[in-house]
């Protein structure tokens, strides 16, 4: 027999290992693959982003309607800036400035100090109408309905020593301003008085002008010792002639509405060298029949064709 006893071991050893292999059980492969798994990622919670404010939490932004309500913005004062400059700026009335700023010292405003605008907004620019601000308190302006440009000081005037007794030309509220109004700039103070009502020369002087304008209609215009003038427009009558002196508290005219004008009033204005000046500040403190300056208003009605 080929082989030979080696061969018949081999055979020999395969007979014995063959009923090992059958009855050793297979491997279990959940178990290799769970092995093989890579270890489960933990689950780290995300940063959670702080949720938004809520509208009605927001402090809400100012409006509009906030500032209409007289809430004040703030500027701060710069080199060359003064109540006047400033009231111009803004569109506000000095008087305006003076209340919201009680304890400013108008002629001495320090650079850094804060002042508080009344019903404007600090991001305003000067109108268009505006031509000039002087470091004096003075504007140029276009003033009434031809825009003649006119020079018109919003402060408490300081005439250097050449101011003289004037009287109230009519007795009756001031129902439209000097300076800034709804519709533009006003030279004058317009006084509300009867259809008729005496009027009266506010100071001694003389007659350089009665006649008639365009604007104005019937009008008198009176040169004062001081070089100071007096305007007295809308009138129903004008009683008296050029070159003609008249005294403090003399009849020259009548009220009317003459001219350019909507309702029955004097329009009175007051000038020196060129400028206008707020007859208001000018004339004696207001009976008990007279608006004081602070009350002034300006009724719908009242019409913006003064020159």
């Amino acid at each position: 027999m080929r082989g030979g006893p080696g061969r018949g071991r081999r055979l020999l050893g395969v007979g014995l290992l063959l009923p090992a292999l059958l009855l050793t059980p297979p491997p279990v492969l959940g178990a290799e693959s769970a092995a093989r798994k890579p270890p489960a990622r933990k689950n780290v919670p995300k940063p959670q982003r702080p949720a938004p404010a809520r509208s009605d939490d927001a402090k809400p932004a100012p409006t509009v309607q906030a500032r209409a309500e007289g809430k004040p913005c703030v500027h701060v004062v710069k080199s060359g800036d003064s109540m006047g400059r400033l009231a111009a700026k803004y569109g506000v009335r000095v008087q305006a400035m003076l209340d919201a700023n009680r304890g400013a010292k108008p002629q001495a405003l320090r650079l850094g100090q804060r002042l508080a605008i009344p019903s404007a907004s600090c991001g305003n620019q000067i109108e268009p109408q505006v031509l000039a601000v002087g470091i004096d308190g003075s504007i140029t302006a276009r003033v009434g309905p031809r825009r003649i440009p006119t020079k018109l000081f919003l402060g408490l005037p300081e005439l250097n020593g050449r101011a003289i007794d004037m009287v109230w030309p009519v007795e009756g509220p001031v129902v439209s301003q000097f300076g800034r109004r709804r519709s533009g700039w006003h030279a004058g103070a317009d006084i509300k008085a009867d259809v008729g009502t005496p009027i009266m020369a506010a100071a001694a002087g003389l007659v350089v002008y009665s006649g008639w304008g365009k604007a104005y209609g019937r009008f008198i215009r009176i040169e004062h010792d001081n070089a100071m003038i007096t305007v007295y427009a809308h009138n129903l009558q004008n009683l008296v002639e050029v070159g003609e002196r008249v005294e403090a508290g003399q009849v020259i005219g009548m009220v009317g509405r003459s001219g350019r004008a909507s309702a029955y009033h004097l329009h009175f204005e007051v000038r020196m060298d060129g400028m206008a000046y707020n007859p208001v500040h000018l004339l004696p403190p207001p009976g008990p029949n007279v608006a004081r300056a602070e009350e002034m208003t300006e009724p719908p009605h009242e019409d913006d064709e003064d020159e």
